[in-house]
């Protein structure tokens, strides 16, 4: 049962990462990320090391925004004792409505995160995020300090044949 309790508690924190964004309740961002939190943002064109510097700067790139959802979805899940390691997908929708050429981008991707159980449960402390495919203005998502957006798209199957999913070598044993 434990096992089970664990994957749902994972799975709680990952989706309160979207609600935290959308609601810009950055303080939410304490209950699902370590202090050390490493982020590397592929769509946003950037990594950050440390939670205190990643909320100030998500809480500048959104600010530039009038409104955007994220749904966090078909989640998978391993857990080795106090570490676990999980996959998901995204969808991002972002409008801002002065864009000229559209108010909306919407991108999909994915996340590969490590995580590890703390005293307050369990908290993401790697996130490597990528985006595969987008549709709609492409300048919505504009440049704002560390944002710098990256349109390229990325094959899950290619960063899984080079070894680079991270919960895909957790469940193989490597």
């Amino acid at each position: 049962m434990k096992m089970v309790d664990d994957k749902a508690d994972i799975i709680q924190v990952l989706n309160l990462y979207g609600f935290a964004l959308d609601s810009r309740q950055w303080d939410l961002f304490d209950l699902a990320f370590t202090d050390d939190i490493v982020a590397d943002f592929g769509p946003a064109g950037a990594s950050w090391t440390g939670l205190a510097d990643w909320k100030r700067s998500f809480a500048e790139f959104h600010a530039t925004l009038d409104n955007h959802q994220h749904t966090m979805m078909g989640h998978l899940v391993h857990v080795e004792g106090d570490t676990a390691w999980a996959f998901s997908w995204g969808n991002w929708l972002l409008v801002r409505d002065d864009a000229e050429g559209g108010s909306s981008w919407l991108g999909t991707g994915w996340y590969d995160d490590e995580l590890v159980r703390t005293p307050t449960g369990w908290k993401v402390r790697h996130r490597i995020c990528r985006l595969t495919g987008w549709t709609g203005n492409p300048s919505v998502p504009h440049p704002n300090d560390e944002h710098k957006p990256d349109m390229r798209t990325n094959a899950l199957h290619e960063f899984a044949a080079a070894g680079k999913i991270r919960y895909l070598e957790a469940i193989k044993g490597k």
